[in-house]
């Protein structure tokens, strides 16, 4: 099969093997990787960020050359182009997450501020003292924080779901958590430290009696996952275009229309307004109500570039390529003495963190890259969940369409001198080992 970016896919099940040839091909897409500076670059800290490949640089670059405007209110024929190219973006999101209308797509700086916005727009109005937000405890900062915030704006209580030992949600005890007074939960679609993937839809159903809305935290999921809002159930949905091939500072939040007609604007300011007098003001529709001033037009563009790429590539493609990465990680790693895995052993889940007995983490990472291999160390912003695991951090490697079998080779290799350098190798293997689970349901 022939696909746009000239990457050639066979239709044969080739294993590994087909796996890897398409990796290759998928890396050279990525100029980084071409630079004469980075051409030894083993890039493994996709859950952080992932590389921009030509195509969405080249439409960045095309947007400022050819189409630079300001949105919506030029009547002329430039204003209309950039008007046209950022309003399709947000119909390209919408088909991305199988939603059939584009005005529930809210354009903002990255998840981080569109859970910010939930919390503000819908919180503020609707939580009363004594009511309850519902959390978990592998949540990211950005799913804790504004939630906490909002706590203390309303005198709320904020409620955390605890973890199983294999670091799943118990959802036993979030039967008994869901009150009358629980008014939102808020949870990651997948775990940005363990890569587990969470049972949004089962969750879903449990609220569906309930008085509480459901915002799903989608920033590690939506880069490889097929992203359904309807099966997944949930009334809000965030992701970054940054860890989805796209750019910087922007982002998504999908929000149900019956939901978004009740919520005040997050921000004040152009765009946002109908009328304006010196006393008062009315709102636009959604979604231009919560898009207030000048936005990320050419961010949007790259995003939308974004999807297509990744839609060039396939999902399921994407999907099967990072399993295959994750489980041959999985199977080196294991073979080590001395590593001590926080990860199920669900090779669909593509994010692995670890400990090496006697090395701080940080000490890996600094040695490590003088081999030009990069990953992530420290609380990975999820530090109750580093809590539970009694660390005060970990390592992190985590895959991204272009990383290959070799990548993982050469990671392998570089880990095992720098253990044998720092002279700390444990002579025995730890008893702590990852097993074998299976597939998570979403």
């Amino acid at each position: 099969m022939e696909y746009g970016y000239g990457i050639r896919i066979c239709q044969a099940t080739n294993g590994n093997t087909l796996m890897n040839i398409m990796s290759e091909e998928v890396r050279n897409l990525f100029p980084i990787f071409r630079s004469d500076h980075h051409q030894n670059l083993v890039y493994l800290d996709n859950a952080s960020t992932t590389q921009k490949p030509d195509s969405v640089l080249n439409s960045i670059q095309k947007y400022y050359t050819e189409n630079n405007a300001n949105v919506h209110r030029g009547l002329y024929t430039l204003a209309h182009k950039s008007t046209e190219a950022y309003e399709a973006c947000r119909g390209k999101i919408a088909d991305f997450i199988s939603v059939e209308d584009s005005t529930s797509i809210i354009f903002t700086k990255g998840t981080t501020e569109a859970i910010n916005l939930v919390a503000s727009a819908w919180g503020d109005p609707n939580l009363n003292e004594g009511d309850e937000i519902l959390i978990s405890e592998m949540e990211h900062h950005s799913n804790i924080v504004p939630w906490q915030l909002l706590a203390k704006r309303k005198k709320s209580e904020l409620r955390a779901i605890p973890l199983t030992v294999d670091h799943k949600l118990d959802l036993d005890s979030l039967d008994s958590l869901l009150t009358e007074r629980t008014k939102i939960v808020a949870l990651a679609h997948q775990s940005n430290v363990t890569g587990v993937v969470n049972p949004i839809t089962a969750i879903a159903k449990k609220l569906q009696n309930t008085n509480a809305v459901f915002l799903v935290d989608g920033a590690q999921s939506v880069a490889h996952l097929p992203i359904d809002i309807n099966t997944l159930g949930c009334d809000f949905f965030t992701f970054s275009g940054h860890k989805m091939y796209g750019p910087t500072g922007v982002g998504v939040l999908y929000a149900k229309e019956n939901v978004l007609d009740k919520m005040e604007p997050y921000q004040g300011g152009g765009e946002m307004i109908d009328k304006v007098t010196l006393q008062e003001s009315t709102w636009n529709e959604p979604p231009w109500k919560f898009e207030a001033g000048t936005p990320n037009i050419a961010q949007v563009v790259g995003l939308g570039s974004s999807v297509d790429f990744i839609n060039e590539i396939g999902l399921y493609n994407i999907e099967k390529n990072l399993t295959q990465l994750t489980q041959f990680a999985l199977e080196k790693m294991n073979e080590m003495s001395g590593i001590h895995l926080f990860h199920s052993g669900n090779p669909s889940e593509n994010v692995i963190s670890f400990t090496v007995e006697g090395i701080h983490p940080q000490d890996l990472a600094m040695f490590m890259n003088e081999d030009d291999i990069a990953f992530r160390v420290g609380h990975h912003c999820a530090q109750p969940l580093m809590k539970h695991f009694g660390v005060s951090a970990t390592a992190r490697i985590s895959f991204a369409v272009y990383n290959t079998q070799e990548d993982i080779k050469i990671f392998i290799q570089s880990l095992k001198n720098t253990i044998e350098i720092l002279g700390k190798t444990p002579k025995e293997k730890p008893v702590i080992k990852t097993k074998i689970v299976s597939k998570v349901s979403l």
